[in-house]
């Protein structure tokens, strides 16, 4: 009988395709994050040129 740990089992062949493939969403998932912050930046970056302050108030009584 084989013993089961034995790493001539086969599950070896598809390990290198699963780390590219998370890897791959990864970097997506990173590229859209970084797209979105620089978007919220450039709209605060805009609001503060403006001298908009976005609304707040300072109501305490």
């Amino acid at each position: 009988m084989r013993d089961p740990l034995d790493p001539k089992s086969g599950d070896t062949v598809r390990k290198p395709e699963r780390p590219s493939n998370r890897e791959d969403r990864l970097k997506a998932a990173l590229k859209a994050n970084m797209a979105r912050r620089k978007a919220q930046a450039k709209a605060r970056s805009a609001e503060d040129a403006r001298g908009n302050d976005g609304n707040e108030t300072d109501d305490k009584g």
